[in-house]
């Protein structure tokens, strides 16, 4: 069991991309953080109350939590000394890296002396089998991007939300370390072995009612470089009925990948399709959700209502514009 509430662990980084597991949990999960824990005045700033460990732990705290996603997911060597000081504080460690909490000696021999837990949310110890590719009763809707860390997230999650507001059956399926960190359940999907993704996929949406609907987080992006086959087995698993798909409109290149450009909307939703009806001939596209954060409210309107003209679909923005249209579109 995670002890909660948290501190959140946000470093020295700067960049949304690199700090979106703090921010979803501070944004999904607001009544489970006590405070945020930052080493310099230009790291990223969640709104919370800024503490040390033990001031934190004096607060109510019960668990470090790393709000971090640094690009291949080890844990710095810098970091050490400061998760040595949460534990010494009282504070159990939550960490949705790559690299394994445990597999740190002195973070380990620390936690194992003072009886603190370690908790590696993304190295899940169930196993997974081969896809069937078998069609499964219930309804599907998959997010999906343009690039990676730009509102698949908390897409799936307003969705879901909606959903269960109009008093649809409607559960969130968590893919990522953040995801399960705000619902307390899922499969991180990236750190599964290649051959069982879209088993996991399977597993994680499994047969439901006909009017069920399960909204599943994507993950990665099927024209990034480097995170484009968690996409592909995350699609092929999950069957979706439904898709939406998710865009920053400032970004021109991949996140992080110079030399990459985003592909235009359009290219973009017809090669989604394509693959998504190898396990789903009746896939589609229901709306587009925009992260619109870095535009003024009237160039964010012009922009939906110019992609809503071009592409036929009702255009959101889980943060600024309303959800209804696109659950509508799904449920028809």
């Amino acid at each position: 069991m995670v002890r909660k509430p948290y501190l959140i662990f946000v470093g020295d980084a700067s960049r949304s991309a690199v700090t979106k597991t703090a921010e979803g949990v501070r944004d999904w999960a607001r009544e489970d953080c006590t405070g945020q824990w930052r080493q310099s005045p230009g790291a990223t700033d969640l709104g919370l109350p800024d503490m040390a460990p033990a001031e934190a732990y004096a607060a109510g705290a019960r668990s470090l939590l790393i709000g971090i996603a640094a690009i291949g997911g080890r844990i710095p060597d810098e970091w050490v000394p400061l998760l040595l000081e949460a534990l010494e504080a009282g504070l159990d460690i939550v960490s949705g890296m790559h690299g394994r909490l445990s597999a740190i000696p002195e973070v380990a021999e620390a936690a194992a002396r003072l009886g603190r837990s370690l908790h590696d949310v993304r190295h899940s110890s169930r196993s997974f089998p081969v896809a069937s590719g078998r069609k499964r009763s219930g309804k599907r809707l998959l997010t999906v991007g343009t690039d990676c860390a730009l509102g698949k997230k908390y897409t799936a999650l307003a969705l879901a939300a909606a959903m269960k507001e109009r008093g649809v059956d409607a559960d969130f399926r968590a893919t990522g370390q953040t995801g399960i960190m705000i619902s307390g359940d899922g499969v991180a999907i990236d750190a599964v072995v290649a051959d069982f993704i879209a088993g996991a996929a399977e597993t994680l949406s499994p047969e439901a009612a006909p009017g069920h609907w399960d909204v599943i987080e994507g993950q990665g992006a099927i024209f990034h470089p480097a995170y484009a086959g968690v996409t592909l087995g995350l699609l092929h698993g999950s069957q979706p009925d439904a898709l939406v798909l998710c865009h920053d409109p400032r970004r021109t290149e991949i996140s992080m990948f110079e030399g990459f450009p985003i592909r235009p909307l359009e290219e973009t939703m017809e090669t989604y399709l394509s693959l998504a009806r190898v396990t789903n001939p009746d896939a589609r596209f229901v709306g587009i959700s925009l992260n619109t954060s870095g535009l003024s409210e009237v160039e964010a309107n012009a922009l939906a209502a110019s992609l809503e003209a071009q592409h036929g679909l009702p255009v959101m923005d889980p943060l600024r514009f309303g959800t209804e249209r696109v659950v509508e579109q799904a449920l028809a």
